[in-house]
């Protein structure tokens, strides 16, 4: 297998949906034993162990716990918070509990949980 450079790696993951990268990061952090956090973190000095709990801090996820009975609504409103087709958000929405944003600002997750639970979802921040 040819060496891809990092510009080509860029580009392969501009086409993957969230979901698929999500997927990537977990992949990715479980064959290399790293997270991501402490990757971006700690970069060439290592050791931010601090600056890694700050990170975290800010960082939040979105967990679709159920769609309740408007499961249309609901997938509609995945649709507008992702970047993910119909069938997509479909198929995240029937595997609740399942993440819809991932690492999001808190201000970002707020906005999302009160869009998701407006449309009749039951959704929690982590």
């Amino acid at each position: 297998m040819a060496k891809l450079t990092q510009d080509e790696l860029i580009e392969a993951f501009k086409e993957l949906t969230i979901i698929e990268l999500s997927e990537f990061v977990k992949k990715f952090e479980e064959v290399f034993e790293v997270t991501a956090a402490a990757v971006a973190v700690a970069g060439p000095a290592g050791g931010a162990g601090e600056a890694a709990a700050e990170e975290e801090k800010d960082s939040f996820d979105v967990i679709l716990e159920a769609a309740g009975d408007k499961k249309i609504a609901v997938i509609k409103e995945v649709r507008g918070l992702t970047s993910l087709g119909l069938k997509e958000a479909k198929d995240l929405v029937d595997a609740a509990p399942k993440a819809v944003l991932e690492g999001a600002n808190k201000e970002t997750a707020e906005k999302a949980k009160e869009v998701l639970e407006a449309a009749g979802a039951t959704v929690t921040l982590k």
